[in-house]
């Protein structure tokens, strides 16, 4: 049993379930309404399984391990075998959570982050990006300074995700149920970590409550070699969740990919150029058609694009990072530019509508 730490506890309740499935320990760090949910009620994710009706319900009080939730606060980061970063990037800011991170660099506890928006330090991590000039894509680059690159590495989160508005916050319900996909550590100890993690969960063989036998349940986690593989999700996030916001207001990602798809295409192969520019095989990144067919599935507006438009004064800006490293390489894109400043825009109206 390895004892995990995971910051953040919706997205971060799915990897939570299916680690504790596997056996584990895991305390997710959250709000006070959150801790007192899960730990009265444990975490509740709810999965589609290919070739059955409806969605197979995890409940982590049935689970081989152990699934329970404190404050920021109330852990220390040294008594963990391996820290999940699961927030949205601008939340390291806030006070509590600041500290707590810094308590997490300074641990050297391998630390794995499943965010859209890559940690500052990994970047150092990928060869021929400067990441200097990509400091102020961040709400505040300074809370990772303490971080080696080499304890940090990048998990893509491929599966969406969203928590049901009618139900108790501990509720996740998953819609695209694709993987977890984590870039090694420079350290060997760590890979072979993470590389545990991942067969434990696909040991996991889950009883759901039918009288048939046990299944199989889809997101795993997919330890992979190359730094490269995790920034496969760039070019899902510029094609699809960033092109939900628009002048009109939001729209679906479905939308966003399938309204005009020879923009879409096109906007995807450009980012996916980036990625090969610094180094990245083609087999590192996802085709163009898988992921516009998943994108089928996705009706709703991105978060990004919800947390825009529902007044947050900062989100994560991968749009901003990619401009950052495509400017690097001496490229830019028109569309790219025009979504920026469209944030940029509506975050500086978020802020003065709140004072």
């Amino acid at each position: 049993m390895k004892k995990i730490l995971i910051l953040g506890a919706s997205y971060g309740s799915l990897l939570g379930a299916k680690l504790a499935l596997a056996g584990h320990a895991v305390t997710l760090v959250c709000l006070p309404a959150e801790v007192e949910a899960f730990n009265r009620d444990g975490a509740r994710v709810r999965l589609p399984i290919k070739g059955r009706e409806g969605l197979v319900e995890i409940d982590t009080r049935k689970a081989p391990g152990k699934l329970d939730a404190a404050g920021p606060g109330a852990v220390d980061p040294k008594n963990y075998d391996l820290i999940a970063l699961a927030m949205q990037e601008p939340q390291y800011r806030s006070a509590g959570v600041r500290e707590l991170l810094d308590a997490v660099a300074k641990s050297r506890v391998p630390c794995m982050s499943i965010m859209n928006m890559p940690p500052y330090p990994y970047l150092k991590r990928i060869p021929g990006l400067d990441a200097t000039k990509c400091r102020d894509a961040y709400a505040d680059a300074t809370v990772w300074d303490s971080f080696d690159p080499a304890t940090l590495t990048l998990c893509s989160p491929d599966a969406q995700a969203f928590r049901p508005p009618e139900e108790p916050v501990n509720v996740l319900q998953v819609r695209l149920p694709t993987n977890f996909k984590a870039a090694r550590f420079e350290s060997d100890a760590d890979t072979a970590l993470l590389r545990e993690l991942e067969a434990g969960i696909d040991a996991i063989r889950f009883d759901a409550g039918d009288g048939g036998a046990p299944i199989e349940l889809p997101v795993k986690l997919r330890v992979h070699e190359s730094v490269f593989v995790p920034l496969a999700k760039w070019a899902m996030l510029m094609a699809g969740n960033y092109r939900c916001i628009t002048p009109q207001g939001m729209r679906s990602i479905k939308d966003s990919v399938h309204s005009d798809l020879a923009a879409s295409r096109e906007m995807y192969e450009w980012v996916f150029g980036l990625c090969r520019n610094l180094g990245a095989d083609a087999g590192d990144l996802v085709p163009f058609e898988k992921y516009a067919n998943a994108a089928n599935g996705l009706g709703s507006p991105s978060s990004a694009a919800r947390a825009l438009y529902g007044g947050a004064q900062n989100i994560e800006r991968v749009d901003r990072l990619v401009q950052q490293v495509a400017a690097q390489q001496g490229q830019r894109s028109p569309v790219l530019d025009e979504i920026v400043q469209l944030v940029d825009a509506k975050l500086v109206e978020n802020r003065k509508a709140a004072g």
